[in-house]
Order: C-alpha cells, then structure tokens, then sequence
C-alpha cells in the first residue's frame, strides 16, 4: 500500500506529511491477563462547514487504534486533503494533525457497497478524534458526498494477546511542514466545538452531527473485492470459485501462521475465495508507517487492516495473500489457503496473475530487516516454485487496466509486458510502495530466492591445522568454517569437499564441518547447496596432513659467554638447530623458563645459576602440531681466583664488588695464574678500569689470545673472554701479565666453567 498507512511505536519522517513520534503504552501494575474483545468498526460524519471543506470537531469517542476517511462511491476520488488528529489514552495528550494518503489502488469494478477511503494510520489506543477534508484549490470537482472517519479498535482475539497484559502503543503526531499548531492546543483553523461518540459494531455515524448521505452499511460485495482488472477472457485468465489443487513446489515451504493466529474474524468475510489459474509474479508491498512496533503488536495491526478492507472499505477480504513483519513472521493473509493461487486485491491492474507479500512498516527511510528480507525470498521462492518459475527470472503479465506506473511507464489494458518475476508495487502501479529503500532490496531478495548461495567463503581453518604461506599443515583433524550472505534457511546443506569428495555434510544454518584426513597432500573447498539445487564451491585450499616430528639436527647446547657475572646469575648462549620435513613453526623453551623462538632462530641468551644443575629443555613444533623435545644439564661453577696456582707477585683485594668479596691484582710481567677444571666452556672474569693492562691466556699449555682489560668505566666480575669446547673433558687455563707499558695492573676475579 502507498506511504503514511500503519503507526504505532517509535518516529518516522513523512514525505508529504510530517515527524510522527510514538510512545509505548505500558502495563498497568495489576495487568496480567486480559479478556477477549471482538473488533469494532464504527464512523463519525463530517460537518459541511463549506462547499470547500468538512470537518469533525474535538469528539470523544470509545478506544480505536486505527482510523481512516472514507466517503460514497468506490469509483471516486477525494481532490485535497485529509488530516486528522487524535487523543492518546496513554497520555491523554492530542497529537498533531496528519495528512492521511488519498492517492490509493483503485478497484476497477467498485459496487454500490465499496467506498472509497484513504490509507489507515495506524494510532495506537485513542479515545478522541478531529478531522479535516479541504478540497485542494483549483479543482472543479466538489468534496465526495458521505464524508466519515472510520475508527477501528482492533479488539483482544488470540490466547497470546489475552496473556501479554498490554495494549498497542499510543502515539503523537507532530506538525507537517507549515503546521503551527501544537499537539495540545486548538488550531484557529479548526473547529473549536466538541461532540462524544460511542462505537457500534457497524460503520454508522454516531456524532452528534448527522452526514448529508447515510452512512452506507458495510457488507463485502464478492464481485469488486479486489482490484482486479476489465479485460476479456482472451486476454487474461479469469478467476475461479473453484478450490484447485495445490501443486508441489520445488522448494519448502516456509512457516506461514494462520488467520486463526491473528484472529481473523471468518463471519465478516462469509464470501468464499476466488482462485487464479496459478501464480507468475509475486508483488512486495509495505503497509506503512512506523517500523518500531513490537512483533506482538503484528496480530493487532493485520486485524485493524482486515477489517479496514472489509468493514469500511467494503471488500470481501483483506487484500494482501501473505503478510510478514519486522521479525520475520510470516502470515496467511487473503483466505483460500496459502498453497494455492488466490485471486488478492492488491497490486491494480496485476492481481489476475500474481500474489502478493506486505511488509508491516515504512520502508522509504529505513531497510526492511534481514529477516524480514529473508522470509520474503523463501515465500517468494516457494509460491513460484509451486509452477515452475525462477524467482531471478521474468515474466510477461497482461495488463488488467490503462495506468502508469511510478517510473512513468504505461500500461494499457489487456496488453502484455515484462515484470521481475519477485516486483515492488511500484512496477506496476504509480505508488512509492514498498518505499525506495524495501525496493533497492529486492535484487537481494531475488538473489536469494533463486540462489545460488551468495557471499560463500572459508573464514579460518582450524582443529588443529596451521596456515604456513599457502598451505595449511594438520595432523589429518581439520575444521573448517564459513560464511554466506544467503540465509541458512533458504539452504539446504554444506559439504565439506575433499579432493573434490564430500568428507562431511552439514544443515544449512550451519557455519562450520570438520574431518580427519589420511597423510599425504589435498585440497579443501566448501561446497553450499541451495534450497533450489544449484551448487556454489569455495575456491581449493591447500592442506598437508602429516604425522612427522620435527627433529633437532643440533641437539640443545648451553655455553658461557661474555657479560657480567654474579653469584646468582652467569651470562651463558643456549643453542640449538631444528628442522621438520614439512615446515618448522616455532621452538619453545619449556624449562628452567619459558620463551618461544622462530623457526630460523638458533641460540638464545640466558643467565643460569651457579652451583646449581639445570635442566635446559627445549620443544620444536611443527605447523601440523607434531612436537620433538630435546634437553640438556649443565652447572656453572665459579673458581675463585684462591684456588689457582700462582706465580710471581699478586696482591689481594677486598670489596663487595668482587665475586666473594675478594680479587686478585699483579702489574708483575709474567706473574700467572692456572686454574684446572673439567667441563667444556669457561669464562675468565676480570675487573676493568681505564688504567688496566693486558694479559696473555694459555689454553692447555697453547696461546691462544690477548686481552686488553682497559675500559673507560669502571667495571666489576667482566666475563671478558670465553672458550667452548665440543665435549667435556680436562682443561687448563693460565693467565699471565703482559706488564703493559704504562698500565701494566691487571685484577682478576676467577674463572666460571660448565660442568
């Protein structure tokens, strides 16, 4: 249906009207459970204050929720304006005035018992209303006679609404553009007298004012119920009472909630259905209005919509087939049975070979919602799949009337063209139906109906494989997941491919399958089937599944290096080479501390506590999570420098900066010092100072270097030079004292070896 129709909770901007905002009408303390009410459908004549405009004073009335204008005669239409405002219960407070839409679908062969009307807004309980009709200025064409609003109060039908201890939101309207009244005060330009009403089960005026024409009463004519169109029987087929049988789709069909779930009242529509050959085309609408009811509230708005169509309107049955809202619940509109190709009143000049879904909401601000979306696609999908067509496809309908639709294209009646085989109302009448926004949906909508699955790809590999470059390593278990933009609903299974075999299947809302590979090499893809049968496959990753250790081709070897020495802390090189036949990940230190290295780094520097046997442990990994550990122990021990033997002078030193308190120091050329030990690396550890001198370092009776111990800083326990051997074993150390010129002292503090 056109914009403005169904308001309840929340704010939505109108584009020929105004801001409407909404407050919610909450439970009263002692709601709990509320007894059933039927609907009632009752009408207010408006007052000729002139040949130019009529109108209804501030009335109070008994509780509606929806309201709309209508007057005499179906064929015709209302030149102007209609606006009206109403009291909320919640809040007692009058709304601003609101345009009400009066460009609606026409009925192509309207009885004497259809009127014509506006689009309904939606208002939440209210118990006052005002009205005004103004003829738009420089139209010849006098106001419509029979001139009423019509009040809906769309009463309390399921056992749901009996348990909810709540009623329909309340709303107030503020100004359209160039409105200056406000929503409590009396506009100068509208009436200023008041009148009372109580509600009838019947559409009779019950102001104190009586109308010029009789309201006429209200009873479905079976012949003009719906909008369908004036072409001979050559051009188009006509409808049938007959009940045919339902063909079988080739896709599921989707949950639709029954008339009985809304609480369709079957004695005010006793007419029977009218069917269609079948269904070509599925046209989307939207009925209105705000989008922040609540889902709850959707039973009430399609009851206040039905009895709007029939009991004011004067059509047989609500006119939409299906109807969904914001959460994606789907009902059964029109009577006849929702599997079978029931002649709606709908879309003018197109309903003879189409149904057609409504939206509950206003979609020309804001996008219908994914599951609105969602459950469109899978009605769509099934009502054309029950005769063969393709929801992505088109289709070529004959036209019921002579019109233009919004884009300004003409139709004339009786003529073929070509429609999307899922259209917005738009395509076929001159409406915003279903709102700009709803309508840049539907190629989503389409995509989705026909599939194949869209938006199909692999987000992480896991269950314990690894990435590494372009190749994911396990050790065979695998998990994969994935992501569509298609929802799981409309498929039917995943399959995890393997070597291009399936190794596990999945449901459609699933994200995820995993398997257990056998070793060797394969390639990986997901392949998504779509509730039509048409396939979409990821592209192939690569993936290894292997059961290999990593080796380590340098076992894990720990020796001393330079750096400051204390008696809890040696500065020592742990090194190590490990390799995978596959590929390397990472080497964990696992003892006597933690730390993670790369797979190319090979040596680590460590301090490790003298006097104390230390187990080094090492573990590699590779990118399929297979492990190798490897280990070493080692003690450092600290020789003092007591224990070597000695040659020439040596004077002792005393400070707490020296290793034990004590050092050593000789500026005699040729004095020594040996230490003998068994291990297989060793550090010699000195004291500098910018007035050192050097010495000569013996190595199992070999030369093997000179040390300049001369520094700018002062520096206490300095591991200035180290040696390491392959193996343990037996090993001589002698220092001897160059006697530099100058600066000839040296001072030595012990040497640290590895056993």
């Amino acid at each position: 249906m056109r914009r403005r129709a169904w308001l309840t909770l929340g704010a939505v901007l109108l584009g020929s009207g105004g801001v409407v905002t909404y407050a919610v009408a909450g439970p009263s303390a002692d709601q709990g459970t509320r007894p059933k009410r039927p609907v009632k459908v009752y009408g207010l004549a408006l007052k000729g204050a002139s040949a130019d405009r009529q109108e209804l004073p501030r009335t109070d009335t008994e509780e509606f929720s929806l309201l709309g204008v209508t007057w005499t005669g179906g064929a015709k239409r209302l030149a102007g304006t209609a606006q009206v405002r109403t009291r909320s219960v919640a809040t007692g407070e009058w709304s601003a005035w609101h345009d009400l839409e009066l460009d609606v679908d026409p009925l192509d062969e309207p009885g004497p018992k259809v009127r014509g009307a506006s689009e309904p807004a939606w208002v939440g309980p209210s118990d006052g209303v005002q009205v005004q009709v103004v003829r738009k200025n420089g139209t010849t064409a006098a106001l419509p006679k029979g001139l009423r609003v019509d009040l809906v109060d769309p009463g309390v039908a399921t056992d749901a609404e009996t348990r909810t201890g709540t009623e329909p939101a309340a709303f107030v309207m503020e100004p359209s553009p160039g409105d200056t009244s406000s929503a409590t005060a009396d506009p100068s330009a509208s009436p200023t007298d008041t009148a009372s009403a109580s509600p009838t089960d019947t559409a009779t005026d019950t102001a104190s004012a009586s109308p010029t024409d009789t309201a006429p009463e209200v009873t479905a004519n079976p012949s003009t119920g719906s909008a369908s169109p004036t072409t001979t029987p050559s051009a188009t087929a006509s409808p049938t009472p007959t009940t045919p049988t339902a063909p079988k789709s080739t896709v599921p069909q989707p949950p639709i909630l029954s008339r009985a779930d809304w609480g369709a009242d079957e004695s005010i529509s006793p007419d029977a259905p009218e069917y269609n050959a079948d269904v070509k085309a599925m046209f989307v609408h939207h009925t209105d209005g705000t989008n922040n009811y609540t889902c709850d509230q959707t039973p009430s708005i399609i009851r206040s919509i039905y009895a709007y169509h029939v009991q004011v309107s004067g059509w047989k049955d609500i006119g939409y087939n299906f109807l969904v809202d914001k959460c994606g619940t789907l009902y059964e509109g029109r009577k006849g049975g929702v599997d079978l190709p029931v002649l709606g009143a709908h879309t003018y000049g197109w309903n003879r070979e189409a149904a057609a879904v409504a939206v509950l909401g206003d979609y020309t601000q804001t996008t219908a919602t994914n599951a609105a979306l969602t459950s469109i696609a899978r009605l769509a999908a099934w009502k054309l799949g029950q005769y063969g067509a393709d929801p992505a496809g088109t289709v070529q309908l004959t036209a019921g009337a002579t019109q233009t639709n919004y884009f300004g294209k003409s139709f004339t009646s009786g003529t073929r063209y070509t429609f999307n085989r899922i259209s917005g109302h738009r395509d076929g009448y001159n409406t915003q139906c279903p709102g700009g926004l709803l309508y840049d949906q539907l190629p989503t909508v389409r995509a989705w109906a026909a599939g194949p699955v869209q938006g199909l790809k692999v987000t992480s590999v896991a269950g314990g494989a690894t990435l590494s470059g372009s190749t994911y390593y396990t050790k065979g278990a695998v998990t994969v997941k994935w992501t569509t933009t298609t929802p799981g609903t409309l498929i039917s299974k995943f399959e995890l491919l393997a070597d291009g075999k399936a190794v596990a299947t999945a449901s459609g809302t699933a994200t995820s399958a995993s398997a257990t590979l056998p070793v060797g090499s394969h390639t990986l893809a997901v392949r998504a089937v779509h509730q039509s049968g048409k396939v979409t496959t990821t592209a192939a990753l690569n993936l290894v599944a292997e059961t290999t250790a990593p080796t380590f081709t340098t076992a894990p070897k720990l020796s001393l290096r330079t750096g400051t020495v204390s008696s809890t802390a040696v500065p020592v090189t742990l090194g190590w080479k490990a390799a995978d036949d596959k590929a390397l990940r990472y080497v964990k230190l696992l003892a006597p501390t933690t730390a993670t290295f790369g797979p190319t780094v090979t040596s680590s520097s460590r301090t490790a506590k003298p006097g104390t046997a230390t187990t080094w442990s090492l573990r590699a990994y590779d990118y399929a999570g297979n492990y190798r550990t490897a280990s070493t122990s080692v003690t450092p021990v600290i020789l003092q420098e007591t224990s070597a033997v000695k040659s020439g002078t040596w004077t002792s030193r005393s400070s707490t900066s020296y290793l034990g308190g004590k050092s050593y120091s000789s500026g005699s050329k040729g004095a020594s010092l040996t230490w003998t030990f068994t291990g297989r690396s060793a550090s010699w550890v000195v004291s500098r100072a910018s007035t050192s001198g050097q010495a000569y370092v013996y190595v199992d009776g070999v030369k093997t270097a000179t040390v300049d111990l001369m520094s700018s800083t002062t520096l206490y326990r300095q591991a200035i030079w180290t040696k390491t051997w392959s193996t343990s074993a037996k090993h001589t150390i002698k220092i001897v004292v160059v006697g530099t010129s100058g600066r000839p002292t040296i001072t030595t503090d012990g040497l640290v070896y590895l056993k």
